[in-house]
C-alpha cells in the first residue's frame, strides 16, 4: 500500500511566503498551450487563412483571463452559491482556492468569441485552432492536484497495487484511496491530448475538432468521476441524484460535443 508522498507544497521559499507548486503548474500549463499553438499556427491550413505567432499570444491572454475569471466564478456559483451570495466579498479571494474547470471552459469560450470578433474569425475557426492545446495544460494542473494532495479519489480494493493513503483526508481507519488527479492527468490530459492531435494533424470540417474536444473531455471526466471522491460539501448531493456534480456537468458537455461533431460532419459532406 502507498502512501502519498506528502510533497511541500511551496516549491520556492520567499519569507513567510513563497511560489507554490499549483502556481507552477497552470504557468506549465499556459506555457504548453503557447507552444502548441505556436506549431499549430504554423501548419498550412492555418497560414493559408491567416494566422500568425501574435494571433496566438493574443489567444493565450484572453484565453488567461478566462480560465482564471470563468474558474472562479464557475466554483462559486455551481458548487457554493448559496455560501458565496452571501459572502460576495469572498468571490475574489482565489488565493484561498477553489476553481472549476467546466466555469473556467465557460470563461474560455466567452473568451474566443470575444478574440474572434475582434479579429474577423468565426468562433468555431479559433476553437478548432487551439482545442488541441487544451489537454497538457489540463494534465500539468492535474499533477498539481495530486502535488498538493487534494481532490482524492474514493475508497479502492485492499489489492490495488497503486491505492494511495492521503492523510489530508483523515480517514480514521486510514484507507487507501484512487490517485483520481493521476487518472485524470491520463486521461483528460495525456490521452485526450493524443487523440486530439492525431484528428487535428489534417484539415477538417470547421467544428469537428472543437466537438471531438467537448464530447472527449466529457465522456474522460465523467468516467473519472465514478474514482474520484466527491467534496464534502456535496456528497449528499451525489447520493440524492445518483450522479457527482462533475457528472452533472459533463453531459451537456458530451451531448454538445456530439451534436456539433455530426453537425459539422454533415455540414462538411453536403455537396457544393
Amino acid at each position: 500500500m502507498l502512501v502519498h508522498p506528502q510533497f511541500d507544497p511551496i516549491a520556492i521559499h520567499i519569507g513567510s511566503g513563497g511560489i507554490h507548486w499549483y502556481g507552477i503548474t497552470y504557468l506549465i500549463a499556459f506555457g504548453l498551450f503557447l507552444w502548441l499553438a505556436g506549431r499549430r499556427a504554423r501548419m498550412p491550413q492555418h497560414m493559408a487563412v491567416g494566422w500568425t505567432k501574435q494571433d496566438v499570444d493574443d489567444v493565450l491572454f484572453y484565453g488567461v483571463l478566462g480560465v482564471v475569471l470563468g474558474g472562479r466564478l464557475g466554483y462559486c456559483f455551481f458548487y457554493k452559491p448559496d455560501y458565496y451570495i452571501q459572502h460576495l466579498p469572498e468571490i475574489i479571494e482565489v488565493w484561498k482556492g477553489g476553481m472549476s474547470f467546466h466555469g473556467g471552459l465557460l470563461g474560455v469560450l466567452f473568451a474566443l468569441w470575444f478574440f474572434g470578433r475582434k479579429r474577423g474569425r468565426s468562433f468555431l475557426e479559433v476553437s478548432d485552432l487551439i482545442a488541441p492545446c487544451v489537454p497538457t495544460g489540463i494534465a500539468a494542473v492535474r499533477l498539481g492536484n495530486f502535488i498538493n494532495g487534494e481532490l482524492w479519489g474514493r475508497q479502492a480494493p485492499a489489492d490495488l497495487p497503486w491505492a494511495m493513503i492521503f492523510p489530508q483526508a483523515h480517514d480514521p481507519a486510514g484507507f487507501a484511496r484512487h490517485p483520481s488527479q493521476l487518472y485524470q492527468a491520463a486521461g483528460e490530459g495525456l490521452l485526450l491530448f493524443i487523440v486530439l492531435w492525431w484528428f487535428a494533424r489534417k484539415p477538417r470540417a470547421t467544428g469537428q475538432i472543437s466537438g471531438l474536444f467537448l464530447l472527449g473531455y466529457g465522456l474522460l471526466r465523467f468516467t473519472a468521476e465514478y474514482f474520484r471522491e466527491p467534496d464534502d460539501f456535496l456528497k449528499d448531493f451525489a447520493m440524492r441524484t445518483g450522479l457527482s456534480m462533475g457528472q452533472w456537468l459533463c453531459v451537456p458537455m458530451i451531448l454538445g460535443g456530439l451534436a456539433l461533431f455530426t453537425w459539422a460532419s454533415r455540414r462538411n459532406a453536403r455537396p457544393a
